[in-house]
């Protein structure tokens, strides 16, 4: 188990345009060899965007991206036609295929956080696609089969305790509250990746909210 830790995330984004994002691993202009994926995971980015702030019309293929808003409402249109308001609890995956385009913006006066996974997919190419799940309930997986990928939502209380997936890859993104795993103390915004795992079970310390990635 390797846990990296939110203050080790590499700063980005734009914080003169309102854009302050924290990257997971290799990205743009941090570029790290030993760092460009983890399974099919190669990004997961925090992102906050100030009221009226975003990301411009702008190009993206072969990549599954999916989206979890922590706090406020994402705007989101794509090239595709979708036209889409995110909201927390939404889970939002855009498959940009051979080839889309979108926009990203804080449309609201109030503050937008949220967290963005780009997946490798099994094979290049092909149409794009897109699809918004609202108000997913908690232990309810969702499928990314594209990428050969499963995504866990779980929203635990204090003490509450939920297993890992027994998966080749596992990664485990905390996005609010606290909470224990083989020993290790996680907070909002550390992660965890997961070799070949068997058994694990991860406990809450305060009410908390993960999202976990089984891989083959």
């Amino acid at each position: 188990m390797d846990v990296r830790r939110a203050d080790e995330r590499y700063p980005g984004g734009d914080p003169a345009a309102g854009i302050e994002t924290r990257h997971a691993f290799s990205f743009g202009a941090h570029y790290d060899p030993d760092n460009l994926r983890f399974g099919a995971v190669i990004a997961c980015n925090e992102e906050r965007l100030a009221p009226g702030a975003g990301f411009d019309e702008h190009p993206h293929s072969h990549t599954e991206i999916i989206t979890w808003v922590v706090e406020g409402e994402l705007s989101h249109r794509d090239s595709t036609g979708h036209l889409t308001r995110v909201r927390p609890g939404d889970v939002q995956r855009l498959s940009s295929a051979a080839g889309v385009r979108h926009v990203e913006r804080n449309d609201t006066d109030g503050p937008l956080t949220f967290v963005q996974m780009w997946l490798a997919p099994l094979e290049p190419g092909g149409e794009p696609s897109y699809e918004i799940v609202h108000g997913i309930a908690d232990s309810t997986p969702y499928a990314v089969p594209e990428a050969g990928a499963m995504l866990h939502v779980r929203r635990l209380g204090p003490g509450e305790r939920t297993a890992v997936p027994d998966s080749v890859h596992v990664y485990v993104h905390v996005v609010r509250g606290e909470v224990r795993m083989e020993g290790e103390k996680l907070g909002p915004g550390d992660a965890a990746r997961i070799t070949d795992a068997r058994d694990l079970v991860v406990e809450a310390e305060t009410g908390a909210e993960l999202l976990m990635w089984e891989m083959a």
